[in-house]
């Protein structure tokens, strides 16, 4: 759900939420004005008939029937109003409603007294009075009241009876409830409709305003991400519009400064990369000629030393000056590999094959070496399915060669190698697991580490007389080939280093 959407709906939410409490509060208001009138109407009806008929309690004592047909005769206020004689404790002397009530009937009373309080207007406690309607059993009509005294020569002041009257039951009849709909279909919907229509397109032009430059400043995160940081991609970097100098303005005037000083250091590094790279390659070039010559001199000197008894001391040193310069030599061409590897312009030379026949055929190259030191070396295929890959070859069996070369490295006399390789949904795993003296567990997160050295020499996978090239190697061709490597072990137990190809 984009920023937009959620906005315009919580503005059709608020404007619905609007036009539903402005209709409600006009209905309300209209049932509260047409209460306030029938109270009205009601309370100087009464008003009339008290002042008119004074011994209204005398007459119905005299004739209790003939008072009932009086009080029908009275009521020309409202079809639907009721009148009622009431004792002083609220018990219905005489009614005018079509429903016999049960003797002894007894209204509420205090709603009877504040009508009557408020009667003519001297007590308006409340606009209108609301009490029992005894026809319907409910206290939810509006009703009017008025204080009858007996004709006496000294009277008490108190009340005698009341006079009261139900002016309608609860609820709207036909002709209000259609007048309040012609009132609200008319000028009072249409005006909370025009209103809707004004602040929905009001809010519709905020909303655009407001997310218009975080609908592009987002594109332009998204074209940086996608693109990168690089500056010679022959993409110009987007310019932040003029004249917004408002808080997006600012997001996004900062966004290209950070963008522009992340280009800046971007391709700083990667001019620095490329200059490390390029010297690397280019030293290990110059030094290979040199070592090489080195190389041979130094075989040439053991070769002519190799019957000299007088010569022997000079052998030894020549020995050790012999395997240190092929160590270096060997460390040249790794730095040389590694260079060229790191090549952005790098690319592999895949062919589609079984790797069981490469596997197999590098076991065997390194099968006389294991036996001459005492190692078990095998390869076990597992499940029996073709291992098909696309793979460098010549890359591959450079990686496998130096996992196989640093395990008998490692692994004493009487330990096992063993290579195993088996097919899994979308890829192929290959295992080199050794019983050698393993990893210390502070090591292993290093293992990938270039030029990191274990600090007591027992990794793996670090070729070149461990000075951590080797599984640098490996891991940047597996990652040419868009899979993984992974590395366990146990000091004392030996350790597997795990290669995941894509099928």
């Amino acid at each position: 759900m984009t920023v937009r959407f959620r906005l315009a709906l919580t503005v059709f939410l608020t404007g619905l939420a609007t036009a539903v409490g402005v209709i409600v509060a006009v209905a309300l208001a209209f049932q509260r004005f047409d209460h306030e009138g029938t109270w009205q109407r009601g309370d100087t009806f009464l008003g009339r008939v008290v002042a008119q008929h004074p011994d209204l309690l005398e007459q119905q004592r005299a004739d209790p029937e003939a008072f009932g047909a009086f009080l029908r005769s009275l009521l020309l206020f409202e079809p639907n109003s009721q009148l009622y004689l009431l004792a002083t404790d609220g018990t219905v002397l005489a009614s005018t409603g079509r429903m016999q009530l049960a003797p002894g009937y007894k209204v509420a009373l205090p709603p009877v007294r504040l009508a009557a309080a408020a009667a003519g207007g001297a007590d308006r406690s409340a606009a209108y009075v609301m009490g029992d309607d005894p026809e319907y059993m409910d206290a939810d009509a509006v009703v009017a009241a008025r204080v009858l005294q007996r004709a006496l020569i000294r009277p008490s002041g108190e009340a005698d009876g009341y006079l009261y009257l139900v002016c309608r039951k609860a609820g709207l009849p036909a002709p209000r409830a259609a007048l309040l709909l012609g009132s609200l279909a008319t000028p009072a919907l249409a005006s909370v409709l025009a209103v809707i229509v004004f602040m929905t397109a009001l809010a519709a032009w905020i909303i655009v305003t407001v997310t218009r430059p975080l609908r592009v400043l987002s594109d332009e995160v998204a074209m940086a991400a996608r693109e990168g940081f690089s500056m010679t991609g022959g993409v110009s970097a987007p310019r932040p519009a003029a004249g917004t100098p408002d808080e997006f303005g600012r997001l996004r005037g900062g966004f290209h400064a950070l963008l522009t000083r992340l280009r800046l250091q971007w391709d700083e590094l990667s001019r620095l990369d490329r200059f490390r790279r390029e010297s690397v390659s280019n030293l290990s070039h110059d030094l290979r000629s040199p070592l090489t010559a080195t190389v041979a001199c130094l075989e040439t000197l053991e070769t002519r030393w190799q019957g000299d008894p007088a010569r022997d001391e000079d052998r030894r040193l020549v020995e050790v000056a012999l395997r240190n310069t092929r160590n270096a030599a060997g460390m040249v061409r790794s730095l040389g590999d590694l260079a060229l590897l790191d090549e952005p312009e790098f690319r592999l030379k895949p062919m589609r094959l079984d790797l069981t026949e490469v596997l197999d055929d590098i076991t065997l190259r390194f099968a006389e070496r294991a036996a001459q030191q005492g190692v078990a070396l095998d390869f076990r295929p597992e499940g029996g399915e073709p291992l098909a890959a696309e793979v460098d070859v010549e890359l591959f069996e450079r990686a496998l060669a130096n996992l196989l070369d640093n395990a008998l490295k490692h692994t004493p006399a009487g330990g096992t190698i063993s290579v195993t390789a088996a097919h899994e949904p979308g890829r192929v795993r290959v295992a080199v697991a050794d019983t050698g003296a393993g990893i210390a567990a502070a090591d292993l997160p290093h293992l990938f580490d270039r030029l990191y050295q274990a600090r007591a020499c027992v990794a793996p996978a670090t070729s070149e007389e461990g000075k951590g090239l080797g599984l640098a190697i490996v891991k940047r061709i597996v990652e040419l080939h868009r899979g993984h490597v992974a590395v366990s072990s146990t000091a004392g137990r030996g350790t597997t280093v795990t290669l995941h190809l894509p099928a």
